[in-house]
């Protein structure tokens, strides 16, 4: 899908997320890349979001992963990539900054979003008010808890800062992935109970366009 998108668009404005469950698309797209069945070089990129106080040099950091994954083995223009500055002494300038290079290049194309234990899409902790652009604010307990596999040990994670879930709305094609037998209890709320507010991937349920691509572990649940 995100090859059809930019073959059909080549200056596309993609929203990519770090994280175990885009490791194997990464792998594809630059296979396809390599293999000239697509081509990267005109698309523009925005990061989904960044722990709070690291950026592309940090070991663990959102930055550094997709850097490491796609940008770098892609050899990405620099200047068509952007990333929250989640180290800025002004983290709102940072938010603007991002919401900024959205609306100039935009509006997103693809945007891809996993989803966290609680029900988190990005940094959208429970209760962040769907009508939010860039943003930050502190991250659930589970989300910190949970954060500490990309680190080799234990780090300080406090806050987060994120697309926010307008943006979601806003995508041509926003897209949900998720993949093992633990997602399954957070998938099955989040697609078939309410939509609310304090379970932010339930907003997957308000979207005409929005895509949900699940393995058969993280969609055991529907349905039943």
């Amino acid at each position: 899908m995100v090859v059809a998108q930019v073959n059909a668009k080549s200056a596309s404005l993609i929203c990519f997320p770090s994280g175990e469950s885009p490791a194997g698309m990464f792998k594809y797209l630059i296979a396809d890349a390599k293999a000239g069945k697509v081509d990267f070089s005109q698309c523009y990129f925005v990061g989904l979001d960044e722990w709070v106080g690291m950026g592309k040099d940090d070991d663990g950091s959102c930055t550094q992963f997709l850097y490491e994954h796609f940008f770098t083995p892609m050899q990405i223009n620099p200047d068509h990539v952007r990333f929250f500055d989640a180290k800025a002494a002004d983290l709102d300038a940072a938010c603007r900054a991002m919401d900024d290079f959205v609306k100039l290049h935009g509006p997103l194309d693809v945007m891809i979003v996993g989803i966290g234990m609680n029900g988190h899409v990005g940094l959208n902790e429970p209760g962040t008010d769907f009508n939010l652009y860039a943003h930050y604010a502190p991250l659930a307990q589970v989300t910190v808890e949970v954060g500490q596999k990309y680190f080799k040990q234990q780090t300080a994670l406090t806050r987060g800062i994120t697309l926010g879930l307008k943006h979601l709305q806003e995508a041509k094609i926003p897209m949900l992935i998720a993949a093992g037998s633990k997602k399954a209890s957070i998938i099955k709320q989040a697609l078939e109970g309410g939509i609310t507010e304090q379970l932010p991937a339930s907003i997957f349920q308000t979207l005409p366009s929005a895509y949900v691509i699940l393995d058969e572990g993280a969609a055991e649940e529907l349905g039943r």
